[in-house]
């Protein structure tokens, strides 16, 4: 594993961040900003970013930062209750496997991605109750792959269940942005 991660590093572009919080990109040699990274992201380009000054990897930052970001825009893609789990796990006995959990679950689900796809063009077709039911269960999927860990968190709150009419909706707003996230993909192919 560790060769592999070797060669990731030196295929990866190298971003600077300097003391004024500029970013340059060694192999544009050009300054980015956090969308150029988030961009970047998406492509699929690796890159790390390093302390100018010191040479410390700070890629974690850059990217916590760049999700920031995006949900301070309205790109609201974490639960409130998903973030609450997270935190929760700071400093917990578990801290140590949320880590990879999280990542198998997210290369589980990129993996099932193309699969989703497929069935959510089919939904659309079939009206709205077949797609409320998928986001239904897609919902349920994740929540319960959080909860996990959840008997070995310890709990400051208890969630409670929103009103059933606040779901409806909450699911409706994420089917229109599924939607909206859906044709800006097809339009890029």
């Amino acid at each position: 594993m560790r060769v592999a991660e070797d060669s990731k590093a030196e295929t990866a572009v190298v971003i600077k961040k300097y003391a004024n919080r500029r970013l340059y990109n060694t192999q544009s040699s050009s300054y980015v900003t956090l969308d150029h990274l988030s961009e970047m992201v998406k492509q699929g380009v690796e890159f790390e970013v390093r302390d100018a000054r010191t040479g410390e990897d700070i890629t974690r930052s850059v990217l916590t930062q760049i999700i920031f970001e995006e949900e301070a825009k309205g790109q609201n893609l974490l639960p409130i209750r998903f973030l609450r789990q997270l935190i929760r796990f700071y400093g917990d006995p578990m801290q140590s496997f949320v880590p990879g959990y999280l990542d198998l679950s997210m290369q589980s689900f990129i993996k099932n991605q193309e699969e989703m796809r497929e069935r959510i063009a089919k939904v659309f077709g079939s009206g709205h109750q077949a797609v409320e039911q998928l986001a239904r269960q897609n919902m349920a999927m994740f929540e319960h792959s959080m909860q996990v860990f959840a008997p070995f968190a310890t709990p400051q709150e208890p969630p409670s269940p929103p009103p059933a009419s606040t779901d409806i909706n909450d699911l409706k707003t994420q089917m229109e942005e599924m939607r909206r996230q859906l044709a800006e993909l097809s339009q890029r192919k």
